[in-house]
Formats: structure tokens, C-alpha cells, sequence
């Protein structure tokens, strides 16, 4: 996967100990972790989109779309929201992580 804005937000080592001792091949992993980030991306990306108004939304997607590492995006939507992006990312990361945990032990 590409580098992205938030990645230096994305901390999941509970989930790293745990494929890695659930999946049974390379490929498994490699799937998994495509998942993971897949559903990380969509979830993070819905979270930045529900906070930032709606005028605001195929600007920062353009932004996003042409340089989607560029940390100078939280920025960009801090200037248009009243709460801290970051700490919402981080909150949903930590949202995902235990729903994936919890379907990967049961």
C-alpha cells in the first residue's frame, strides 16, 4: 500500500501478533493485511469526510487524489473543522482495531 496522510497514526501491533499467528501462509497474511488496510482506509477516509463539510469535499479529495502522503492535508481540514482530525482518526483506528480483533478470536 502507498503512503498515506494518516499512516503515522496507524499503530496496530495487537493485530500484527495476531495474524501473524492466525494466518497459516504468506498469501493468507498478505490477504489479511489488504483487508486490513482496505477497511482502515474506507473507515478513516469516512471519518475525515463526515467531520469535513460537505462544500469542502471534492477539494480535499483532489488534494487527497493528487497527494495522498501529504501531511499538510490535516492541515487543510483542521482549517475547516472545529475539532482535531488527528485525535478522531486515532479514536476510529482504535474503533477498528477492536472490531477486528474481535472477529479474528471468535
Amino acid at each position: 500500500m502507498s503512503k498515506l496522510f494518516y499512516d503515522h497514526l496507524v499503530v496496530l501491533e495487537e493485530l500484527e501478533h495476531h495474524i501473524k499467528h492466525t494466518a497459516e501462509t504468506p498469501e493468507e497474511k498478505e490477504e489479511m493485511w489488504s483487508i486490513v488496510d482496505e477497511i482502515l482506509h474506507h473507515r478513516i477516509m469516512g471519518c475525515v469526510l463526515d467531520k469535513l463539510p460537505e462544500e469542502d469535499h471534492y477539494e480535499f479529495l483532489e488534494k487527497f487524489h493528487h497527494t495522498p502522503h501529504d501531511a499538510e492535508l490535516f492541515n487543510y481540514i483542521n482549517l475547516r473543522i472545529d475539532e482535531d482530525i488527528e485525535e478522531a482518526i486515532k479514536k476510529e483506528i482504535e474503533e477498528i482495531k477492536e472490531e477486528l480483533l474481535e472477529e479474528l478470536s471468535g
